[in-house]
């Protein structure tokens, strides 16, 4: 059975330029949500990416939903694939990264595994994906989901959400809390930067951070 629902609201252009500066990990000082597990890597050499998640939920060896949707998806959309649990057939290689690329979509998260290094290497579309399979999928036409919530390494995400991902990570942010996250996280990089050259200068790094007033609050004689 197919599901399929209309392409999410795209996000403010501003807002994704924004985010192309908001390192994930550094989200990850302050946000819970929306991390999924680092099982999920880069497959080709890429920069920090940013944009809308289009959803897609595909089982076991049938691509054909995939084939069938890459055609309606817009610049500046992140595909989002929910492989349902199944690590042995890749449902993308270089074919279908090809037919991606034309979209002008800003990358692929998929979890499960992709296929074809070099020609994803040759087409040069971002993706993150759990490793790499030569087992691939067919066009059997049985089912999936397009446009509705998934689950990518435990992490949920709904269509629409913003998608920030790098070599150090993946974050799933929904719209309503992406601009105040992204904000935050440009602070803190700034901050974290001005913190360097006071290291360079001699500052010690437990002072900066408040760790050494901690530790010697914590071991103080009582009394």
């Amino acid at each position: 059975m197919f599901h399929l629902n209309p392409l999410p609201q795209q996000l403010d252009k501003a807002l994704i330029e924004r985010a192309l500066l908001a390192e994930p990990a550094v989200i990850g000082h302050f946000r819970l949500l929306g991390f999924p597990d680092g099982g999920l890597r880069p497959q080709i050499e890429t920069g920090r990416i940013a944009g809308t998640a289009v959803t897609l939920a595909l089982a076991g060896a049938d691509s054909a939903l995939l084939h069938h949707v890459a055609s309606t998806l817009r610049p500046g959309d992140v595909l989002v694939i929910d492989r349902l649990g199944d690590r042995t057939h890749a449902c993308l290689g270089g074919g279908v990264a090809f037919a991606l690329k034309q979209r002008g979509i800003a990358g692929i998260v998929l979890d499960g595994p992709a296929a074809d290094p070099a020609e994803l290497r040759e087409h040069g579309v971002p993706i993150w994906s759990r490793g790499l399979s030569a087992i691939t999928t067919r066009t059997y036409a049985l089912g999936g989901a397009f446009n509705v919530p998934v689950s990518i390494g435990g992490a949920v995400v709904q269509p629409g959400d913003l998608v920030i991902a790098d070599e150090g990570g993946i974050v799933f942010i929904p719209p309503a809390q992406a601009p105040d996250d992204i904000e935050r996280a440009i602070r803190m990089i700034e901050a974290e930067r001005g913190g360097m050259g006071l290291i360079r200068d001699g500052k010690a790094l437990g002072a900066l951070s408040g760790a050494t007033a901690l530790v010697e609050k914590a071991i103080a004689p009582a009394g």
